[in-house]
């Protein structure tokens, strides 16, 4: 390790990969999709005109005559209905108009809520999935009739288009702020990283045994070689606990509303904090260095054995969690992370843990330095 320190080209790729997480994570913009859509209901058989409010949309860019629209009504887009009409009025905002049916396509459905489909050359296709509600009041007489006004209008192979945007998914309830991710998830992947290294060099400490040089003058041994790096290293862990849990918390904020509300995964990553707080209180309440050394190193396993479970297991187990990952909420989906996030996220993670590395490296120098110091006194 204090060779790998020693060397200049993990330093420099560290700073490297985090400035393009901040950099591409800040200005590469997010999909379009749409902001607010008016009305969100309407009855079967009458016309209604949706007055929609894009995001980072290009309405009126080349090829705005070619937008089209649509309501998806299956798990496919074989059952369709294309929009009668559409008027833009500038970038962000346009009037769609659709002819309903008298059915819905299943005759056994009662009510459903139909995402709606937009392409235009400038955005390409993009879903919002809240779309229309509709209520079904009487069934078509069988499912033939119902489905035939779908299929006869119904998105054709080649109208779908991708974006042609380098872009980053959207997320109604995130919107900007899904950002966050190169940050508060990307710190703590590199704070588990960093905390795996302190608990190894804890492990290496009990395993050891003293080492005095032949002239029989004093030195730093091999074993407290490894506490320092175990002491630098949950350090920096404990810095990137802290700072992902306030960009947690101002991420929950602007979706939750608060900045605390004591969501399981708050409380348990919480409290793997506060164990690992106690690691340094433990420290510091033994004068003797050996035997502070040696209750550390086995504390330091202790906390990271609460660690995995608290931060891990329990939200999974957990039935209220609002976080992903949890009670079935999706983690890492393609709508929460698709490729191009990808681009941007495990770089950075990497960069944070180099990062990492490199600062455990410079308190583990100046902690032995100045032991050094003191035995040549």
């Amino acid at each position: 390790m204090t060779r790998f320190v020693h060397r200049s080209w993990w330093k420099v790729l560290a700073v490297l990969l985090v400035l393009y997480g901040l950099v591409a994570g800040l200005l590469v913009p997010l999909k379009p999709n749409l902001l607010t859509v008016s009305p969100r209901s309407a009855k079967l058989g009458e016309t209604v005109t949706l007055d929609v409010v894009g995001y980072n949309t290009l309405f009126t860019g080349e090829g705005a005559g070619a937008m089209n629209a649509w309501l998806v009504a299956g798990d496919s887009t074989d059952l369709s209905l294309r929009a009668e009409n559409i008027v833009v009025t500038n970038d962000r905002q346009a009037q769609i108009t659709f002819k309903l049916p008298d059915f819905l396509p299943d005759p056994e459905t009662e009510k459903v809520t139909l995402p709606i489909y937009i392409n235009s050359p400038g955005d390409g296709t993009f879903v919002d999935p809240v779309g229309l509600f509709i209520r079904q009041e009487a069934s078509a007489p069988d499912r033939t009739s119902a489905e035939t006004p779908w299929r006869s209008s119904s998105i054709q192979k080649g109208e779908l288009r991708a974006t042609p945007r380098t872009t980053f998914p959207y997320r109604g309830h995130l919107a900007e702020s899904i950002r966050n991710t190169y940050f508060h998830v990307s710190l703590w992947f590199a704070m588990m990283f960093v905390f795996v290294a302190a608990v190894t060099y804890a492990i290496k400490y009990l395993l050891r045994s003293r080492h005095a040089s032949n002239e029989g003058v004093s030195v730093v041994s091999f074993r407290d070689k490894a506490d320092y790096w175990s002491v630098a290293f949950t350090s920096v862990g404990m810095l990137f606990g802290v700072l992902g849990l306030l960009t947690g918390a101002v991420w929950a904020k602007y979706t939750w509303g608060s900045y605390w509300s004591w969501d399981i995964k708050q409380f348990t990553t919480l409290i793997a904090l506060l164990i690992y707080a106690g690691y340094f209180v433990l420290r510091a309440s033994f004068p003797d260095p050996e035997q502070r050394a040696r209750l550390g190193a086995a504390y330091n396993i202790f906390a990271f054995a609460c660690l995995i479970p608290l931060i891990y297991i329990l939200p999974r187990l957990s039935g209220n969690s609002l976080h992903p990952g949890a009670a079935g909420n999706p983690a890492f989906g393609g709508e929460d992370l698709d490729n191009t996030m990808r681009m941007v996220f495990y770089p950075i993670i990497i960069g944070w843990t180099l990062m990492g590395f490199w600062m455990a490296g410079v308190s583990y120098r100046a902690r032995l330095l100045k032991e050094r110091l003191l035995l040549e006194e």
